[in-house]
């Protein structure tokens, strides 16, 4: 099967990137790289170098541009924004696929088992939206906490009400918030909600480091069902897994506060689309906003369209002009990485060479004792023996190991940053181990 080192200098290789729509506004900025038009700013540079280089937005039905390219494509580039749906038939059709690159953050259109099968590499540019998604979030919640939208619709449609947007608009000081998952994305949100004096809570798999938690000023809660009915907003940062599908079903919701209001730019899946809509109606959810669909591009009869209560654009969030600049610079580093045969970031794979390299967390099972490791987490544990292979965690970008006493067969130094792995198994025997 083929993998990223295949991927040698001077071999021509078909890309296609799969990206929005041709249309006008890409003339407006130069730096719109995320369209057919700016096509990643990457064209001059494959093609000069002797690549084909593929760039559409025709990538569904039977007699798509996609289906008609994959059958040659060695590399297939999509983005969260306007996905390429990358499904285990479509991966049976392409017969010289090596990589496939997420242009951005989140790789749910691809069937990442069918990847694996297949001997792909997945990839993606870890980071590169955590700000504008952030930022996104916080905007949100003031958009539903000060009832803004009415205002807004007032303003357009010739209106003047102030008692029918201020009955139910209220200051963010002292309101409970509470962030399912706590990741990247998750904490840069705690911090900026900080000096707004909230109360903030995050329930996630693992706790924050104490320093972090420190600067946050954020509550842990392990129990989630625990934590929902005390907050007045909920924002979702957790990713899209099996475990966190329908997450937020009409039960769960039930529990919350009547009148909570929610954001959620993480994935729509996590939410019954349904139960947000019964919700939403009922005034059990006193207003929800996002930018995540499901399906994507949402359908123009999409009941999130017209609930009450809503907030929703399309997915953007991620997506602004300086996220763009920096998912089309880790997709051009990868592509040069790729080409030369090197290693991508560590942090940036999801599958390598057919191993799944979940960035959620990997589960290991010592004498009955589950230790995780997490992807940008701290775990501190106790094990009284524990086997793996230094790629299992290099691969979740864990980038510092400290031992409290020595390893048996160490292949790096304590307390260093890996730049390289071994593919040596290491074994600790009754070590407090610290991953960081």
């Amino acid at each position: 099967m083929a993998c990223v080192h295949l991927g040698l200098c001077g071999e021509q290789k078909d890309c296609g990137c799969f990206l929005q729509g041709r249309n006008e506004y890409a003339a407006m900025n130069p730096n719109f790289l995320g369209s057919a038009e700016g096509a990643l700013g990457i064209r001059e540079w494959l093609e000069s170098q002797g690549h084909q280089y593929i760039v559409t937005d025709d990538k569904e039905g039977p007699n798509c541009e996609l289906e008609k390219h994959i059958p040659d494509l060695h590399v297939l580039i999509s983005t969260p924004f306007h996905p390429a749906y990358v499904t285990a038939e479509r991966i049976k059709k392409a017969k010289n696929l090596q990589l496939l690159l997420t242009a951005g953050v989140g790789s749910d259109h691809i069937d990442l088992k069918a990847a694996a099968a297949a001997g792909l590499t997945v990839a993606e540019v870890t980071g590169s939206n955590v700000v504008s998604v952030a930022e996104d979030e916080l905007m949100r919640i003031l958009i539903l906490v000060r009832n803004f939208l009415p205002g807004h619709h007032q303003v357009i449609n010739g209106e003047w009400n102030v008692a029918g947007i201020a009955y139910r608009a209220y200051d963010l000081e002292g309101k409970t918030v509470g962030t399912v998952g706590a990741g990247r994305i998750g904490r840069l949100l705690l911090q900026r909600l900080k000096p707004f004096n909230c109360n903030l809570l995050y329930h996630d798999r693992l706790k924050m480091d104490p320093e972090l938690e420190n600067q946050t000023g954020a509550k842990f809660e392990e129990d989630l069902d625990s934590m929902l009915p005390k907050c007045d907003i909920v924002v979702i940062n957790t990713p899209l897994t099996e475990k966190t599908r329908a997450l937020f079903n009409k039960d769960r919701i039930a529990k919350m506060k009547k009148g909570v209001l929610i954001v959620n730019n993480a994935r729509a899946a996590i939410m019954d689309t349904q139960a947000v809509v019964d919700a939403c109606s009922s005034g059990r959810i006193g207003g929800y906003s996002g930018d995540v669909w499901h399906p994507q591009p949402a359908p123009k009869d999409h009941p999130w369209r017209y609930m009450p209560n809503q907030a929703m654009t399309p997915h953007i969030s991620g997506t602004t002009i300086d996220a763009q600049l920096r998912y089309a610079a880790g997709v051009k580093d990868m592509l040069d990485r790729y080409f030369k045969g090197e290693e991508f970031p560590l942090q940036n794979y999801i599958v390598k060479e057919g191993k799944i390299a979940s960035q959620y967390h990997i589960l290991l099972s010592c004498d009955n004792f589950p230790l995780t490791f997490g992807h940008n987490r701290c775990v501190i544990g106790r094990v009284n023996s524990i086997n793996l292979n230094f790629w299992d965690l290099l691969v979740l970008g864990v980038c510092k190991l400290n031992l409290h006493t020595e390893i048996a067969n160490p292949v790096c130094d304590l307390g260093m940053k890996f730049h390289s792995f071994s593919s040596a198994p290491v074994s600790f025997h009754n070590k407090d181990v610290e991953f960081a």
